[in-house]
């Protein structure tokens, strides 16, 4: 069952799934929020992990206004309606995280390979820095809690896992995410027409290159 709150003076959270994640809620809050942008009085709908943020203009619009027309948008939203490009990315799996990540699943540094490429994923959402995406679909014995420091420097297109989630580091940043590889496709460029690589629902493949 979907939830909406605030989420500060100009804002609402719709939670979307209070269970496991799911591919078909996921498909669904995409849809909706591509449905609300058209709406003057929407400044933004970011998708998130099986939910949906929604900015406006409270002194223009009333609170109540926009929630009756997230809860409207939501409940007119058929699932499965988003279409989605298929998407091959080469992998080096040379990360320094791949020994610790292999050892912590009880696994071989071979089969922690075999599971991370074998997997399809799904950008779920983009966020956290520009060009950076949460791609669900891990193999659950490769989800492990992010590391409890985070390196204060982690290089671009390096291929990474944290938590239930798979993701590439679109620049030179900090990142408690754990490294099993790289990849040299740029993931960011605010140069192109589309800056970011991705798009939502996406579906990614790795294919383990030399």
């Amino acid at each position: 069952m979907s939830r909406i709150s605030m989420a500060g003076a100009g804002a609402l959270l719709l939670d979307a799934a209070n269970g496991p994640f799911s591919d078909t809620t996921q498909q669904k809050v995409w849809t909706a929020a591509q449905t609300l942008m058209v709406h003057p009085q929407v400044i933004q709908a970011v998708p998130g992990v099986n939910n949906l943020l929604v900015t406006f203009d409270p002194v223009t619009t009333e609170p109540d206004a926009m929630e009756r027309l997230l809860s409207e948008t939501w409940a007119g939203t058929p699932a499965g309606a988003f279409t989605s490009r298929d998407i091959e990315i080469p992998v080096i799996y040379n990360g320094e995280d791949l020994a610790f990540v292999s050892q912590a699943a009880g696994l071989t540094e071979e089969e922690t390979i075999a599971l991370h490429s074998g997997g399809t994923y799904s950008v779920a959402a983009i966020g956290a820095m520009p060009g950076f995406v949460y791609l669900t679909g891990l193999d659950p014995r490769l989800a492990l809690p992010r590391r409890d420091s985070p390196r204060l420097k982690v290089a671009q297109g390096s291929v990474c896992i944290g938590g239930g989630h798979a993701g590439i580091i679109p620049f030179d940043s900090p990142s408690g995410w754990h490294i099993l590889g790289n990849t040299t496709l740029t993931m960011f460029d605010p140069a192109r027409d589309e800056p970011c690589f991705f798009r939502l629902g996406d579906t990614i493949r790795f294919k383990r290159v030399s």
